[in-house]
């Protein structure tokens, strides 16, 4: 099985391949086959994947760490990230969702893997935490569905996503100032830039939680459900941006996160040249064809 595991994640699902056992050729099509099948299962540790949606044009990236409550590992977010850019290279694929159990999201970073670096150097040196962010480059729509605990590294992880939406239950927290240290993958910055300067400030320096219906009145979250509605309805959520020019919404998402690191007179600047560039699309002129001519859009994502 590890043979097999090191081999499908060398090959890709476009690689060319011949599988011999024995004195047998396996073809093609049939290797690819078996690729799209059971590839996942071999692939990933900590998380499970799936396509959903009427179309199959959603990912689900569900973290499978549920005796750890999902505390976040090299190894996961290892599994994250190659996950994401076999989404991203998915021409079908136009929007992925990330999601835990009923009873956490993320509980935040394994203590014990952290416990095993003893000094700055060390983890200066090995540039810790540099890759959990890949979320943040992902071109395609990332939104989160948060049951539980999302605290610490959780709690970064979600808000890393585009679009957060929450259980009743959820509860959300930035607790790192309990164990002698500070947040390192956004929390003193992204949830500041959600919430505002105060709440950050209060969260980052008691460790006290919010509730998911908190969070949406500040402004962190987006919708709260009911827990056994959450994923359904995130991925609703998730197959109508799919169903959009996947050229457009690119756009739209990086000019809504440019925004955050430009004035405004910067941020309009860009708009409108995306807005005008959108005039360069075989999808601009359908979408304008079709609502003119009262039908539906297709799109070709050019």
């Amino acid at each position: 099985m590890a043979l097999l595991r090191s081999l499908l994640n060398q090959i890709g699902k476009r690689a060319v391949l011949q599988a011999c056992r024995n004195d047998c050729v396996l073809p093609v099509n049939a290797c690819y086959q078996f690729y799209s099948t059971a590839g996942n299962l071999c692939q990933y540790e900590n998380i499970k994947v799936e396509k959903r949606g009427e179309k199959k044009n959603v990912v689900l990236i569900q973290l499978n760490r549920p005796k750890a409550l999902n505390a976040l590992c090299g190894p996961l977010i290892a599994d994250i990230n190659t996950a994401l850019a076999d989404a991203e290279a998915d021409k079908d694929v136009g929007a992925i969702v990330i999601t835990g159990n009923e009873k956490a999201f993320a509980a935040g970073a394994d203590i014990k893997e952290m416990q095993q670096i003893d000094t700055f150097a060390e983890v200066y040196n090995q540039n810790f935490l540099c890759h959990w962010d890949n979320i943040t480059r992902c071109r395609k729509p990332v939104l989160a569905a948060v049951n539980g605990y999302a605290l610490g590294g959780g709690c970064e992880l979600a808000m890393m996503c585009d679009i957060i939406y929450a259980g009743e239950k959820a509860q959300f927290g930035q607790p790192e100032i309990a164990l002698g240290t500070i947040p390192g993958a956004g929390g003193t910055q992204r949830l500041t830039r959600a919430i505002g300067k105060s709440k950050a400030m209060e969260m980052v320096l008691t460790g006290d939680r919010i509730s998911a219906q908190e969070a949406e009145k500040a402004g962190l979250v987006s919708k709260v459900f009911p827990p056994d509605q959450l994923v359904d309805q995130t991925i609703k959520t998730a197959e109508k941006i799919a169903g959009f020019s996947k050229t457009i919404v690119a756009m739209c998402k990086e000019s809504v996160n440019n925004g955050f690191d430009m004035t405004l007179t910067q941020g309009l600047h860009f708009e409108k040249r995306l807005f005008h560039a959108t005039f360069g699309t075989h999808d601009r002129k359908e979408g304008m064809t079709a609502f003119a001519e009262k039908r539906q859009p297709v799109f070709k994502d050019s």
